[in-house]
Formats: C-alpha cells, sequence, structure tokens
C-alpha cells in the first residue's frame, strides 16, 4: 500500500510551528584492540549513543545557479522542471507522454514506513521531511556560451521536438550571465563555444561571481541560492604547497593572479566566502586542500564529485552484490563512447584523466570489506576507456565486462551493455543534490555529551548517494556501495523524525 504522507507521533517527537524535535538512540558498536590472557584479541561492544535533532520545517524560497546553465544538463532540468510546473503533455512515436521526475531519489522514490494488516506500507521519499517543490525553485546561473535556454535546449538535442515547441516561450527569454573561461583547464575543442566571458584577473572574476550571487537573490528575492557546477570538466588543478594547500596559500595565490587556480574552484570559493551551498557535479578536484579548509571555517556546505548516473551506479551495485556474496572480481573492464559536449570535452587527455580517476575509484571501499577475498592491497584490475562519438550524441553506451573467481578455481563473467541517456539521468540527480543540499542547511543535532546544537559537517558526506567520488572530510571512510549510501541518507532524515533506521528485519512476522 502506498500514502502520500504521515506524521510521526511518539514521546520521542515534538512537532512545533517552526521546528520537529526528536530524541534518538544510535545504536552502534566500538571495538577494542586488547591484550587478554597473554594474547590481543578484538572485542566488540555495542553502545547507544543518545541524539537530538531540530528541523527547521520553514521552507524557504530557493534560487538554483547552475555553472553551466546553457550546457545539455542545465538546459535539460531547467525544462524538465518548467514542464512539470505547466502540466505539460507531448506526442511522442509510442504514446502521449507526461512529464515526470523519474530518476529522481527525492521526487520519485519512496520509503518503507511499517506495515498495516499484513501488508507493507510505503510512503515518498520526500515525505520524511519538509522539502522545497521543484516547481518553485527560480533558476539562473553562468555560461560561456551566451545562447538563450531555449536554443540551448535545441542545440542539446535530448527532449523530444513537440516538446521542445512547447517549452520555447518559456526559456527564450533565459540566457546565463557571463562564465568564467580558462582554456588551460577544459579542451581546446570547447573555445568555439566561448563568446560570453568574464573578464579581468581571477580576483576579479571571483568579484564578479560574488556579485552576481548577491545580484541574483536580491532581484528574485530568493530566501536561499545553492550553486552547482554542472560545467565542463577541467584537468585536475596540480596541488602545490604554498600555493593551494591552505586557505592562507590560497588566498595569497588568488591575490597573485596565480594560473594553477581553475574556474571551478574560483566559483567555489565565492560561494563559501557568501554561505552558499556549492557542488561539484563533475570530476575535478576543485577542493583542493586550502579550499576545504576554507569551507570548514565558514561552516559553508560544499559536496561532490562528479554525478553518480549510469554506468559507476551500476559498478557500485554489482561489485557490493559480487563482494557480498562471497564472489571475488578480478577484472573490471569498463568502456563508453558518447556524443554529446561532455564526451568532446572529454577527448582530451588532461580532462579524461579526471574523469578515469573518479570512475576507478568507486570499488574501493568494497574490495577492502572482504579480507577473504582480497589480501591487504590487493586489487581488481580495473581500467576505463572513453571515446567521441557524434553520432551517438547524448545517448551514451556503456560496456562493462566483469570477471571473477568463483568455487574451486572457476571463472564468472558478466557482459553488461547500459544505453544511457546522459543528461536525463543527470537532470533528476542535479535536482536532488540542490534540494538535499538545501534541506541539511536546516538540520542541527548535538549528541548527549555535546551543550549545543550544530549543523552537519561542511563536507556533505549525505550527498555520497549522488555522487560518483564522494568528498569526505578529512580521516573519514569514503563509502561507495550504493546500497550504503543510500540507507546512511533515508536513515538519517528517519532519525530527524525519531522513526529507526529501516533494518528489513520485520521480526513481527518471524
Amino acid at each position: 500500500m502506498f500514502i502520500e504522507n504521515f506524521k510521526v507521533e511518539s514521546p520521542n517527537v515534538k512537532y512545533t510551528e517552526n521546528e520537529i524535535h526528536s530524541v534518538y538512540d544510535y545504536q552502534t558498536t566500538e571495538l577494542v584492540h586488547e591484550s587478554k590472557n597473554g594474547a590481543y584479541q578484538w572485542t566488540v561492544k555495542p553502545k547507544t549513543v543518545k541524539y537530538e535533532f531540530k528541523t527547521d520545517t520553514h521552507v524557504p524560497k530557493l534560487g538554483v545557479m547552475l555553472v553551466g546553465w546553457g550546457g545539455n544538463n542545465g538546459s535539460t532540468l531547467t525544462a524538465g522542471v518548467i514542464a512539470n510546473r505547466e502540466g505539460i503533455s507531448w506526442a511522442t512515436k509510442e504514446k502521449v507522454q507526461q512529464a515526470n521526475y523519474f530518476g529522481s531519489l527525492t521526487q520519485a522514490s519512496s520509503i518503507r514506513v511499517g506495515s498495516f494488516n499484513g501488508e507493507e506500507i510505503y510512503a515518498p521519499f520526500k515525505s520524511l521531511l519538509p522539502m522545497v517543490n521543484p516547481e518553485e525553485i527560480v533558476f539562473g546561473g553562468w555560461d560561456i556560451s551566451d545562447m538563450n535556454l531555449a536554443d540551448a535546449m535545441g542545440r542539446a538535442k535530448v527532449l523530444d521536438i513537440d516538446l521542445q515547441k512547447q517549452l520555447r516561450p518559456f526559456m527564450e527569454h533565459m540566457v546565463p550571465l557571463p562564465g568564467i573561461y580558462d582554456p588551460d583547464f577544459i579542451a581546446a575543442n570547447q573555445g568555439s563555444r566561448a563568446n560570453h566571458l568574464i573578464k579581468g584577473t581571477k580576483k576579479e572574476q571571483l568579484e564578479q561571481v560574488i556579485k552576481d550571487i548577491r545580484d541574483f537573490k536580491e532581484k528574485n528575492k530568493v530566501d536561499k541560492v545553492v550553486v552547482l557546477w554542472t560545467a565542463n570538466t577541467e584537468r585536475y588543478s596540480n596541488v602545490v604547497a604554498g600555493l593551494n594547500d591552505t586557505t592562507e596559500n590560497l588566498m595569497s595565490s588568488l591575490d597573485k593572479n596565480e594560473a594553477e587556480i581553475s574556474p571551478s574552484t574560483l566559483y567555489a570559493i565565492a560561494c563559501v566566502l557568501e554561505n552558499v551551498p556549492f557542488i561539484n557535479g563533475s570530476p575535478q578536484n576543485t577542493f583542493v586542500p586550502g579550499l576545504i579548509e576554507l569551507a570548514i571555517k565558514n561552516n559553508s556546505l560544499i559536496g561532490g564529485d562528479d554525478f553518480k548516473s549510469g554506468q559507476t551506479k551500476m559498478k557500485s551495485v554489482l561489485v557490493d552484490f559480487l563482494v557480498g556474496a562471497g564472489i571475488k572480481p578480478t577484472s573490471i573492464v569498463s568502456y563508453n563512447h558518447l556524443g554529446n559536449n561532455d564526451g568532446m570535452n572529454l577527448s582530451a587527455p588532461q580532462t579524461f584523466r579526471s574523469k578515469e580517476i573518479s570512475k576507478s575509484n568507486v570499488v574501493d571501499d568494497m574490495v577492502a570489506s572482504n579480507g577473504i577475498l582480497f589480501e591487504a592491497g590487493e586489487h581488481p584490475d580495473h581500467v576505463v576507456v572513453i571515446k567521441y562519438v557524434p553520432y551517438v550524441g547524448d545517448s551514451k553506451r556503456a560496456m562493462d565486462e566483469y570477471t571473477s573467481e568463483i568455487f574451486m578455481g572457476g571463472k564468472n563473467t558478466i557482459v553488461m551493455h547500459n544505453t544511457c541517456e546522459d543528461s536525463l539521468l543527470a537532470a533528476p540527480i542535479i535536482l536532488d543534490l540542490v534540494l538535499l543540499a538545501e534541506l541539511t542547511t536546516r538540520i542541527e543535532f548535538k549528541a548527549e555529551n555535546e551543550g549545543k546544537f550544530h549543523s552537519f559537517h561542511p563536507v556533505a558526506t549525505l550527498l555520497s548517494y549522488l555522487s560518483k567520488a564522494p568528498l569526505v572530510p578529512p580521516g573519514t571512510p569514503v563509502v561507495n556501495a550504493l546500497s550504503k549510501q543510500r540507507a546512511m541518507l533515508e536513515n538519517i532524515l528517519r532519525a530527524c523524525v525519531g522513526l529507526a533506521p529501516e533494518n528489513n528485519m520485520i521480526l513481527e512476522y518471524k
């Protein structure tokens, strides 16, 4: 059975006019490596920590500024939200299609809330806590191309023509702000699009981005702004002592107009200084150490890296299954070809390297979890190939071969072909990222031994489910397994309304 909404009734939960307050017993374990009877052994001690959560239930008017607004992802997301808001339907060769949010965790997935008369009861994910309605978002942003959003939608060749025709009147007046362009950080083949640029030194560009954010907020009368990078993949920045390794050095380098500060890092610095959440949707190392330090110091949310949409999402499911089943993956070969502008930009070796790194690390935590299958330091052979094939456009092809060792020296090979409509998979992920980033800024919590409520850590691990290479605070384990990432996110939101984690035990029926 599916219900649209619910309210928790518990002595541990209190609803007021402005907030939800919950008291939550966090069940965890403490591990001790200690000497007993002359030998060291591991002891696992169950432990309970009491937490309190406060969630501000006032849903703000939200502005979303996309870096690369006129690209395939930005134009597709904007078009999709407008189509849903206006209730647009359009003719395809199969049927009359209705606008929807399929592919969005917040808008199109569900959670289990319990059972009733022997039947499982589910509710929308978005019913857990008050979230921004996507159709009330004000969109804006920057682009190095001056094309309006209607023409950009046409250039992207993602949406059906009948839909594009209906959307044009809503999008023709939408023109991105000039963007920061540095040809040293992206492929040379992007130069022909770069006709709409923020000029000046890096510090002057930073100041312009700050001004743009303030002007956008004022002009549109929004309460909050979230900024997300969905522009071209950049090459990796060199992390150099004295340049970008500390906040002091990074800001000094900015004053000196050092060449090694990337455009994405400039946008991120601007957001941190303005206390505006910034999410990196591409694989480059935007968050150099000095920037992470600045975000922590200012308690300003940063998240990323790289949208987890197609091949990598499947990999984070399949390898988790194999290792969890006691099967040993020994070789993972992943091949992609695509023909959109992302593929064109990735045809340059330096930008491909950024993508290769973000795709390659996705299995590390799953491999490390099973010391029966893998010795310390042992990894499967893992190769990632991306090729640019203009004809296929946004319809990316991903082919994977997983070879594993099974019982008694046997071999098992799984071959997968995945046709990913790239921007149609990425757009709802962008939506989820900005909605969840905004939501997390309204949640505060404290442990029983802490005096004051505080926000989550500014390096937003809560967004890991949506990120190919999750950014985590220094010293924090990286979790890539998709099921664990989703469970973490859902269970923390459940804790905010005093619900126990979903553990699937269902003891009442055992």
